[in-house]
């Protein structure tokens, strides 16, 4: 069972991998005043978030393994210093790097970050025919649960359902999948693996 020792080990070297991607973006880096020592956190917040955008508090903490409110804190200083903004989105607030999403980016992000509307947008991209049956069938849900994630993803500006299902803006929200696939999941990085080549990496 891992003691106190590994457990702070294994949260320093987690930091000093995120804070090394924070402290190299000019729009995340956050100047440290001195005053609390809490640049190492700040950068790695900002890193992970290049990495992650569209995180949502819970998160952020979890995988940086920081307290509730230390993250709050440091949240607070990157929105406040102009380096984050953040967008509420049903019961969660997501972060992003500051101007670097359009309104629609950000949307599709936070749609993206939750297991079954991305499995459906996956869906729709490889197969853009799918009936609502075949997108449960595909993703092992009723078809009730594709009913309601429709209807969001419609109201979002994600999904046309004019005639049958339509990703909305599909080059946008593929460009999306392909460059931070490895921040969602297996299904993602295999999608990105065979439609890399169809986007142009611009970051």
């Amino acid at each position: 069972m891992p003691g106190p020792r590994d457990v702070d080990e294994s949260k320093r070297a987690t930091l000093r991998r995120f804070a090394a991607f924070g402290a190299a973006s000019p729009l995340a880096r956050f100047q440290d005043d001195g005053e609390d020592g809490g640049s190492d956190a700040r950068d790695a917040i900002a890193g992970y978030l290049s990495a992650t955008p569209g995180a949502h508090f819970s998160k952020i903490r979890d995988d940086l393994q920081l307290g509730t409110g230390e993250t709050q804190h440091h949240l607070r200083q990157l929105e406040s210093a102009g380096a984050l903004e953040s967008r509420k989105d049903g019961d969660y607030r997501r972060f992003f790097a500051a101007e670097r999403f359009t309104a629609f980016e950000q949307v599709a992000l936070g749609y993206l970050r939750r297991e079954t509307p991305r499995g459906m947008l996956i869906e729709l991209l490889r197969s853009p025919d799918a009936t609502g049956s075949d997108l449960a069938d595909a993703l092992d849900v009723s078809r009730p649960t594709v009913s309601k994630y429709a209807g969001e993803l419609d109201e979002a500006g994600l999904l046309s359902r004019e005639d049958g299902y339509a990703v909305e803006r599909p080059e946008t929200v593929l460009t999306l999948l392909v460059r931070y696939a490895d921040s969602f999941d297996d299904d993602a990085m295999a999608f990105a693996a065979d439609a890399a080549d169809l986007v142009r990496f611009d970051p």
